[in-house]
């Protein structure tokens, strides 16, 4: 019991000194009876053991109430303490952050219960990370180090070579860049003019090089940090190796221009990193990195730089480049496995099966529903021209902005600056946005087709759900790609929940809480001016139709044309028709149709297809028929005919088999090979969704260094 006290009473002189301060209690001490106790940090155990003791009693009501002073003379801080000894309520009444010692203990035990295992195992305290790179650390909002930084960090530290592989959105870039500058903060500083630098990272992109220089700026005050990429001015590059650089940022187009102009020295390199290192090592940009590294690889030197690689992908091939440059024992610390899943696990995978002429107004539909008015979108196009074409689609009610390698580098950052802090809503983009960047709070990625390459959906989802958030990525598919789908789940480890275009009462619910949000961030002196308005409107529509007026007009909804549920064409209804039993063949449905609907109706159904467990089939109606049809149809014990409010769930070996019938996908949308959402005549490249190139584009066109 009495080292309990002894706990106690620390810990309350602790909370004292740190979170009141010593002028806080010195005001506030005439006017609370209580104990004062002034403490030498000199003193010997045993008074100091003495005056704890008391001032528990003091507390507990179980001593002598009469006031005790002590005054003595210290030679460090002195701590004084006024506590009030009639009751512990009070004392928190009178000094708000002062805690009783039951209190206490009880908020320090809660605290160490709610951290995670991770948490616990990321702590500052367990690495050799100084306080001021944890202040600043804590200042971006990280508090403890990720999976991915764990296992890494004493690794890098050392100074061994390393393969980092991990999901997106995991923090691999503080995984190198928390290490490195601890290590070359402990060395001795280096303040020389024209020093050469000792890190060199290289990345695919001049945005993922911007935010990785960013990153080593958030956490260091002490080193140079500087990032080299092309689109930009020369002069202040030259200006940062004249006054010397300790870490190098840089894409390869801008970093091997300096090199060839004899201008920047990378023989003293200590620590090299390849971010993105599937892409940095890809067959039509491996000349140029290997060129780069060759003024730092030499071959006769005794050590040579360390090497750290790092990415969510790395296919077997890129080992096999990176022989070249680590050593032949370098550590792979791979967090994904050949038989897990390497997308995101907070992400959800949803696919949606649409004609490429009516994509345009279903994304405009898709954003309103999983993303709303206030949310922030990344859309994925192949080409630069698709995208240009569908930020300008009218379709899409919430601002939207494009980003691609025709844009000048000034306007990209401003685009992306933008984009981070909120002024547009949607981001328009292709592979450029796809690498690395940490944009926060994405809530929805919209894929236009999939992707040839598993890796670029990875990527390209890994854009939301980051650092624990969750979200969702779309992919729309049409018929001829679901053999592709089918392959992206396959590699990735990932299984497509199929759903259908957001339904009339999907966008009219999720507009009108973008209306409400609208309502409350008007200020009430505003409201003032239209109230005449409003009750003059009341009394001529009724209050109830005048404002689902005014929430419709509001959300700009309004106007609700209907979808097929199972491929997005507009003008359709998606029906079920539900048997009691397990049918064996489709006519048997349609038998059941024509009894009660007439011979008639088999030129208005379209796209029947067997429900799972074939006991029913789905299919399209014309959505000028449906009332007729309804008219007509009488449930029995044998059929139930209802309208669909989702997808159902499908016989996909009756999708793969090519059994849809009439309309298909290609049916409604139009002959013509017609561009985005039909508004952009002569599209050819798009109609493909390839651009016309296939895959095999150079480096310089697909990611524009």
């Amino acid at each position: 019991m009495p080292s309990m006290i002894h706990t106690q009473a620390d810990h309350i002189i602790h909370m004292v000194e740190v979170e009141n301060g010593l002028e806080i209690i010195k005001k506030k001490k005439k006017k609370i009876k209580g104990k004062v106790i002034a403490e030498d940090e000199c003193e010997s155990p045993a008074p100091e053991k003495r005056k704890r003791e008391q001032l528990i009693t003091d507390v507990n009501g179980n001593a002598d109430t009469n006031t005790i002073k002590k005054k003595k003379k210290i030679k460090a801080k002195a701590v004084d303490m006024t506590l009030q000894t009639s009751s512990s309520a009070e004392i928190s009444s009178e000094h708000p952050a002062v805690k009783t010692p039951v209190e206490s203990i009880e908020d320090s035990a809660s605290d160490k219960e709610k951290e995670t295992p991770e948490q616990r195992e990321g702590a500052f305290t367990n690495f050799r990370i100084s306080q001021d790179t944890i202040k600043l650390l804590q200042a971006r909002g990280v508090t403890y180090l990720f999976d991915i930084q764990v296992k890494t960090f004493n690794s890098v530290y050392d100074g061994k070579d390393l393969i980092g592989q991990a999901r997106t959105g995991t923090g691999k870039t503080f995984s190198f860049a928390i290490p490195l500058v601890e290590k070359l903060q402990s060395e001795a500083a280096d303040k020389r003019r024209g020093r050469p630098p000792k890190v060199l990272v290289l990345a695919p992109t001049r945005e993922l090089a911007i935010q990785v220089s960013k990153d080593f700026k958030d956490i260091t005050r002490k080193l140079s940090v500087t990032c080299f990429y092309g689109g930009s001015s020369y002069n202040p590059q030259m200006d940062a190796i004249r006054s010397g650089i300790d870490i190098l940022v840089g894409t390869p187009g801008r970093i091997k221009d300096h090199l060839q102009n004899n201008k920047l020295d990378l023989s003293r390199l200590k620590h090299v990193v390849l971010d993105e290192v599937d892409q940095m090592l890809d067959m039509g940009f491996a000349e140029q990195v290997e060129e780069i590294l060759s003024m730092s690889y030499k071959k006769d030197a005794e050590e040579k730089p360390q090497t750290l690689l790092f990415s969510a992908t790395c296919p077997q091939w890129v080992y096999e480049v990176a022989k070249k440059y680590m050593h032949t024992k370098c550590i792979h610390v791979d967090l994904i496995g050949k038989k897990t899943q390497k997308a995101a696990t907070t992400v959800e995978h949803l696919a949606i099966a649409c004609h490429w002429s009516q994509r345009a107004s279903v994304i405009g539909d898709v954003i309103q529903v999983y993303s709303g008015s206030h949310g922030r979108t990344i859309v994925f196009c192949e080409t630069k021209r698709e995208a240009t074409e569908l930020s300008m689609n009218t379709s899409i009610k919430q601002s939207a902005q494009t980003l691609h390698g025709d844009i000048v580098q000034k306007q990209r950052e401003v685009t992306l600056k933008g984009f981070r802090n909120g002024t547009f809503e949607v981001l328009v983009a292709t592979n450029v946005a796809a690498r690395g960047l940490d944009i926060p709070e994405v809530d929805l990625v919209i894929q236009c087709s999939p992707p040839k390459d598993v890796e670029s959906y990875i990527h390209r989802s890994g854009r939301t759900g980051r650092a624990g958030r969750t979200g969702v990525c779309i992919c729309f598919y049409q018929r001829n790609e679901e053999s592709q789908l089918k392959f992206v789940e396959q590699k990735a480890g990932i299984t497509f929940k199929r759903v259908g275009v957001p339904t009339a009462n999907d966008i009219i619910k999720s507009s009108s809480k973008d209306a409400v949000r609208f309502l409350d961030s008007i200020p009430a002196a505003a409201v003032e001016y239209f109230r005449q308005a409003a009750c003059e409107l009341i009394e001529q529509r009724g209050a109830e139709e005048a404002l689902a007026a005014a929430l419709a007009h509001i959300s700009g909804a309004t106007s609700l044309e209907q979808r097929s549920l199972i491929n997005s064409d507009a003008g359709f209804t998606t029906m079920i028709l539900s048997c009691s039993q397990e049918m064996h063949n489709m006519g048997y449905a349609w038998r059941g149709l024509k009894e009660q609907l007439g011979e008639e109706v088999e030129g208005h159904i379209s796209r029947m297809n067997f429900l799972k467990g074939k006991k029913g089939v789905c299919f399209d109606v014309p959505a000028s028929k449906l009332k007729e049809i309804q008219d007509k149809w009488q449930d029995g014990r044998r059929w139930q005919l209802t309208v669909a409010t989702e997808l159902p769930e499908m016989e996909q070996s009756m999708r793969q088999s090519g059994e849809w019938r009439a309309g298909g996908f290609s049916g409604r949308g139009g002959g013509g090979r017609r561009s985005f959402g039909g508004n952009f005549k002569g599209n050819k490249s798009f109609s493909r969704g390839r651009g016309g190139g296939g895959q095999k584009r150079s480096f310089n066109q697909a990611f524009d260094y």
